[in-house]
């Protein structure tokens, strides 16, 4: 299966551009996941962490 990928890609005029942009969308993706977490207030993340402990929420156990 990989040989048939692999020839089928050298067919492919400028085939070595594609891991460069999938890699650059890879490490835009998470620089930007990196600012926003840096950025996030000490409140915010607090929220977030009580989330899960919560029991307001409705449970499956009522269906």
């Amino acid at each position: 299966m990989f040989k048939f990928i692999k020839q089928y890609a050298e067919t492919i005029n400028n085939a070595n551009i594609y891991p460069m942009i999938s890699l650059f969308i890879f490490l835009i993706f998470f620089v930007v996941l990196l600012v926003l977490v840096k950025k996030m207030g000490k409140e915010r993340v607090s929220e977030l962490s009580r989330i899960p402990f919560e029991k307001d929420e409705l449970t499956n156990s009522t269906l």
